[in-house]
């Protein structure tokens, strides 16, 4: 039988009926005549919840404690999605991050996985097993309990698909594939048919949030097709992310229309130093920036703070680090598609547009496959519908 790796997002297990629903998908696959193995995040907002109390006891929670307890909400959806599926008559098996051999660095809430080692998934599937595994969690290599930050589970299901040389990795959740922008902030936004890997890696680093980048980053590497569907829809066609077509995308680009999609990020610390370079540069290099550059007399990135445990605490400590260091909050738009920064004709349409609308932009960033904008929190949707509009639409 081929073998498909299936993850299902909190917001697919949000109840104990949505939990209900995913056994019996995951249920029908198997009937399909497929392996199974299925990576599953907290249900509904149980992370946020385990964070809050963890605040409630201590205002700054050590990293370490936090992995321990926020580890639990995904052990929490394995357990009973296993009992769910023993119920309906077949056989199921879940196993933590660290049972299923996924080592990871030793970043406490933001780690990355350096290897999986799936001896004990193989062992079960051979037995015919369902298994059902914890996302969003590993263990160091100093034998630490560890998680993988916002979207780990998404890196979990890829890393175990690519070890385990799965046919395809599914990722599900309660929107049908990827749209051309968020489409809460550009109510017009389209959903995307397919999307390359690297264009889903940018999109995911400037604040898409239907796939995480690592785990894009992983399907890449091991040439692996991921099918962004929804669990709600019966027959979703959603979005596929994959190697190829970018000989399309380039003929795209010639004839001038390079960009496939807008992404935003709401909010951010907006950092600026000039010679105290190297000191901000230690103090923000664990973690992910949308865009970056650090120079030996500059430094500018752009941090997302959606997932950052304290950001009052990141900011004091920058700030004190001297006297040119600034930070602000500050959001983030950007164009993706291969070949973005190639040619100067979109973003100088891009920023007349932004001018015409009476859109300041503090800075902005060009590479091969992005064109990003630093702006005003309160300027993101309309500058994101003004983008998406001069290089998406027309």
């Amino acid at each position: 039988m081929s073998l498909l790796v299936q993850k299902f997002g909190g917001s697919s297990l949000a109840d104990l009926q949505k939990l209900q629903a995913v056994a019996d998908r995951v249920v029908a696959t198997r009937a399909r005549g497929h392996d199974l193995v299925v990576v599953v995040s907290a249900m509904g907002r149980t992370t946020d919840e385990l964070l809050g109390m963890a605040r409630d006891v201590v205002g700054a929670p050590s990293r370490r404690e936090l992995d321990m307890l926020l580890s639990v909400g995904e052990r929490i959806s394995m357990a009973l999605l296993s009992m769910a599926i023993h119920a309906r008559g077949h056989e199921a098996i879940s196993l933590t991050g660290s049972q299923c051999g996924i080592i990871t660095t030793h970043s406490h809430s933001n780690a990355r996985i350096m290897d999986v080692r799936p001896f004990r998934v193989q062992d079960e599937l051979e037995k015919g097993h369902i298994v059902i595994v914890a996302g969003y969690q590993g263990t160091s290599y100093r034998r630490e309990v560890t998680t993988l930050g916002r979207g780990g589970s998404d890196t979990t299901a890829v890393a175990l698909a690519a070890a385990l040389g799965a046919e395809a990795c599914e990722i599900y959740s309660d929107v049908d594939g990827v749209y051309d922008a968020d489409p809460r902030v550009v109510l017009d936004a389209k959903q995307l048919d397919t999307l390359t890997h690297d264009e889903m890696m940018e999109m995911a680093r400037s604040g898409a949030k239907v796939l995480n980048e690592q785990a894009v980053e992983f399907a890449r590497r091991a040439g692996i097709a991921l099918y962004a569907r929804s669990t709600h829809i019966a027959e979703s066609r959603g979005t596929v992310v994959r190697p190829d077509g970018f000989d399309e995308r380039a003929a795209d680009a010639e004839r001038g229309r390079p960009i496939v999609a807008v992404s935003n990020i709401n909010a951010g610390l907006w950092i600026q130093a000039t010679t105290s370079t190297d000191a901000v540069c230690r103090a923000i290099e664990e973690f992910d920036t949308a865009v970056a550059d650090c120079s030996e007399t500059a430094v500018a990135a752009f941090l997302p703070t959606q997932d950052l445990h304290d950001v009052t605490a990141l900011t004091a400590a920058l700030r004190a680090l001297g006297p040119d260091v600034e930070v602000s909050s500050r959001g983030l738009v950007s164009a993706v598609g291969q070949g973005a920064g190639s040619r100067l004709r979109w973003l100088r349409a891009a920023n007349q547009a932004l001018r015409v609308a009476d859109l300041a932009t503090e800075r902005t960033f060009v590479m091969l496959n992005r064109l990003s904008w630093v702006v005003a929190e309160a300027d993101v949707v309309a500058a994101a519908n003004v983008i998406h509009d001069t290089l998406v639409k027309s």
